[in-house]
């Protein structure tokens, strides 16, 4: 509807400014569509099998709730033949509690006693113990021996999902933790400790610190009061604030607006399946989340939200960025374009049922979609009149807002587009320059604490290698569709629920002659300026962009050398800020015993984490068409390598 001058009846008024027109378009009531059906949770469901995304995905938590049932859709359009299979929606983070829980009660009936009990026990006993909830490894037990550890066909590694929440929660505690000032390594279960003194010595570099007194105990059992000396993993929580003006809200929905950018070049099938997963999106938001609508194809349509029942929308040029004044007149205009869905859910199913599809005769790729100049309009009207306001002044409501673009093409219009055809005669410098600028505009939205999410639907390519550095630079995600069916709808409300940390920083230590050879996830190399520096650190730093409960990080390793200790330790430190603006440091530290028997090592091979390492390296590989045929031989190899070397020659 943005790529034709819109016929209005008598009597409908139209005001125009040199870059903002709007317009009153008076609808009939949404229909009755379909709606999410409320979720039905079955015991079976409350657990979720191992997946190539997440370590352990899912967990039996009676505060979570699981996505809603797909739309029932009576469109000639059939959803996706295969239904999507959908771990638990990820649960929002717990507001802590100003009383410190260090010391855990005594009477917990959930092992945590006899865990404390058995840290002294057997070395052996252990190994059932070691794995903290968010690691897996590939292996349960190290090979002392360098020549047979490093086998590349086999290799050894872990699945960590840093954000990943776990069954009863990390222990907190609401103090400052410590480190080692000679490697930066956190203190924990596995330190031996004076108990005179209070020192401890890191199981990293086996430098002795002191702990300011803190770790003096008469006996060994008093040390376990401590969540660090007790637990392999722990969150080490600080309530203090770096923004000024923010204010912590109970309902992270309420602080965290949620912003839907449609694409409005679809045809009639495509738009019919996008609206019924629109009505039944909004349809299963909290009353309390604030909504904006966008659409975009030539030109970007604002909807204002304080018009009842009318659907009724600002325009501006998609050609090029909106300048400051056009800007301003949006802001601090009389329109409402962010308001809560209990007010304005009318007004919003209005718009939905007011969308048309493409009527003009050319082919999807062809279309003109300011998908560029879309997201600079929503950036600003998030960000609101306080950008122009001094820091503080304004009080902000806090948490990351939540561009979620639904996309039937590519951007060819505008800011950050590519030409329609690939002939183009310019078409690499302006593919280039597009990259540049998704990648800056998606930086300037992580500043601003604003995710973009991009959802693509249909058969039309949407240019992916265009979109990625925006979702990555901004700490979003892309998910490709077969349509705008069920599927979609379902991680539509995922979308709209992940409760995202920024400022995200995974550091990974290793004692003896362990080394990090390689990371596979959704992060990049940290510059050394965002994080503390040691003396002797050899710490492998990862910068995540955002930490959420699905993502996972693929960690490979190798042994420098042979080892000669009996035990390894491998320590994940997580610093990163909560939806609340809490710095949370989460520390995991796990012991892995060393064996000399090839057989009792591979005895403790976990096979499903080894297959999904050995999978995401060799897919790394697969850059093209013709990689991925070599990567299949590669794998063939692998596996007859893996049975020569561990395995044993079987008679014909």
């Amino acid at each position: 509807m943005a790529d034709q001058q819109p016929n209005f009846p008598a009597g409908y008024s139209v005001g125009i400014t040199p870059e903002v027109r709007r317009l009153d378009t008076k609808l009939s009531p949404p229909p009755a569509g379909p709606r999410f059906a409320q979720p039905v949770i079955r015991p079976q469901q409350l657990l979720s099998p191992l997946s190539a995304n997440d370590s352990r995905t899912g967990s039996p938590l009676p505060h979570l709730s699981t996505p809603p049932g797909p739309p029932m859709f009576s469109s000639p359009v059939q959803p996706a033949a295969v239904p999507l299979r959908t771990p638990p929606a990820t649960p929002q983070p717990v507001a802590f509690s100003a009383t410190p829980s260090a010391t855990p009660p005594s009477n917990r009936s959930d092992g945590t006693n006899e865990f404390r009990h058995q840290v002294l026990g057997d070395a052996e006993d252990m190994v059932s113990l070691s794995d903290a909830p968010n690691v897996l490894f590939s292996a349960r037990k190290v090979l002392k021996q360098k020549k047979l550890m490093n086998v590349p066909s086999l290799g050894f590694g872990a699945l960590v999902s840093p954000g990943r929440e776990v069954l009863h929660g990390p222990q907190i505690i609401q103090r400052v933790p410590h480190r080692c000032q000679n490697c930066g390594a956190y203190a924990n279960l596995y330190c031996n400790i004076l108990l005179g003194s209070g020192q401890w010595q890191c199981v990293i570099c086996q430098n002795l610190n002191g702990s300011e007194g803190e770790y003096i105990a008469p006996t060994k059992e008093d040390l376990f009061n401590l969540p660090e000396l007790a637990f392999p993993m722990v969150d080490f929580v600080q309530t203090g604030n770096r923004r000024p003006g923010f204010i912590p809200v109970s309902d992270s929905r309420m602080s965290a607006p949620i912003v839907l950018v449609v694409d409005d070049c679809l045809d009639e099938p495509h738009l019919q399946h996008l609206q019924s997963s629109l009505h039944a999106f909004v349809d299963s938001l909290p009353p309390t989340t604030r909504i904006g609508v966008v659409s975009y194809g030539k030109t970007v349509s604002v909807y204002d939200l304080s018009e009842g029942s009318i659907a009724s929308a600002d325009l501006l040029l998609g050609n090029v960025s909106p300048n400051q004044e056009s800007l301003k007149q949006l802001v601090y205009g009389t329109g409402i374009y962010l308001a809560p869905i209990h007010a304005s859910l009318p007004v919003v199913h209005s718009i939905f049922s007011s969308l048309r599809p493409y009527n003009l005769n050319l082919p999807e790729a062809s279309r003109d979609r300011c998908m560029g100049v879309a997201l600079e309009v929503v950036l600003a009207i998030i960000q609101g009149p306080s950008a122009d306001m001094s820091q503080g002044v304004v009080k902000k409501l806090g948490g990351s807002s939540r561009i979620i673009v639904c996309a039937g093409g590519p951007n060819t219009y505008g800011p950050g587009s590519v030409p329609h055809s690939f002939s183009h005669p310019n078409y690499p410098h302006m593919e280039k320059t597009a990259l540049k600028w998704m990648e800056h505009f998606g930086r300037e939205a992580h500043k601003r604490n604003t995710l973009i999410d991009i959802l693509c639907a249909g058969t039309c390519p949407v240019r992916v290698p265009i979109l990625q550095p925006l979702v990555k630079a901004s700490g979003g995600i892309l998910i490709l569709h077969d349509d705008f069916g069920e599927a979609f709808g379902v991680n539509l409300q995922r979308a709209s629920t992940r409760a995202a940390g920024s400022h995200g920083l995974m550091e990974i230590r290793c004692s003896d002659d362990v080394s990090v050879s390689q990371v596979i996830g959704p992060g990049e190399e940290a510059h050394t300026d965002n994080h503390e520096e040691f003396k002797n650190d050899n710490s492998v730093s990862i910068q995540m962009l955002s930490v959420e409960e699905t993502q996972c990080f693929a960690v490979s390793m190798e042994t420098r050398g042979n080892i000669k200790s009996d035990f390894v330790y491998i320590q994940f430190g997580i610093l990163f800020s909560n939806l609340y603006q809490d710095d949370i440091i989460r520390v995991i530290t796990v012991r892995l015993p060393t064996v000399d028997s090839v057989s009792s090592y591979l005895e403790s091979v976990h096979d499903e984490v080894a297959a999904v390492l050995i999978a995401k390296r060799s897919l790394l590989r697969a850059k093209n068409f013709s990689d991925a045929i070599d990567v299949r031989k590669t794998v063939d190899e692998r596996i007859k390598d893996i049975t020569s070397r561990f395995g044993s020659q079987m008679p014909k």
